[in-house]
């Protein structure tokens, strides 16, 4: 990557991600719902946004590439976190997706303090399951987790998805390190 300064505006959209986080938490607990709404959406735009130019204008920094992700899961954990203690996404699958954030970030850092090498590549179904994730706490906000049909067919899917791909990123690093 190339060593761009370091305060370039993918970096500080990134950022501004990062500081919508407890914004956003602060209006759901406030029960300021759609304006968490709102919020979450111009957060999920800056995620679109920094990546894009970043690509587009070569900007990629070594910093991005480390801030980027974790940006995604603050916002991501957080959503859950903060609906789940309002009672508008189920506990459970809060859990579930910490859990698979945890398993993942664990093996990351046992592989690397073990000398390897580890590069996570998104899979499709890692993407779906950010979305459905993502459609998750959206739908959750704008119906107050009302559970209508639509609503729990949308948990029970980002549910079996979130394990799925917990599954699979673990399976693919294990043939990687491995070498089958």
């Amino acid at each position: 990557m190339a060593p761009l300064r370091v305060l370039n505006i993918p970096n500080l959209l990134t950022l501004l991600r990062m500081l919508l986080v407890p914004v956003f938490i602060y209006l759901v607990v406030e029960e300021r719902t759609w304006t968490a709404l709102v919020v979450f959406a111009a957060a999920g735009l800056t995620d679109a946004l920094d990546g894009f130019i970043a690509r587009t204008f070569g900007q990629k920094t070594d910093l991005g590439a480390y801030m980027d992700p974790i940006a995604d899961k603050m916002l991501l954990v957080s959503a859950f976190v903060a609906l789940a203690a309002k009672d508008m996404i189920p506990a459970w699958l809060c859990a579930l997706v910490i859990l698979r954030d945890i398993v993942i970030m664990v093996g990351i850092k046992w592989l690397e303090l073990a000398g390897r090498v580890v590069r996570i590549v998104p899979s499709m179904a890692g993407k779906v399951t950010t979305v459905l994730q993502i459609s998750t706490v959206v739908y959750a906000m704008m119906t107050a987790g009302a559970p209508d049909l639509l609503y729990r067919a949308l948990v029970a899917v980002t549910a079996a998805f979130t394990v799925y791909t917990g599954f699979d990123y673990v399976w693919r690093e294990v043939k990687i390190q491995t070498g089958r």
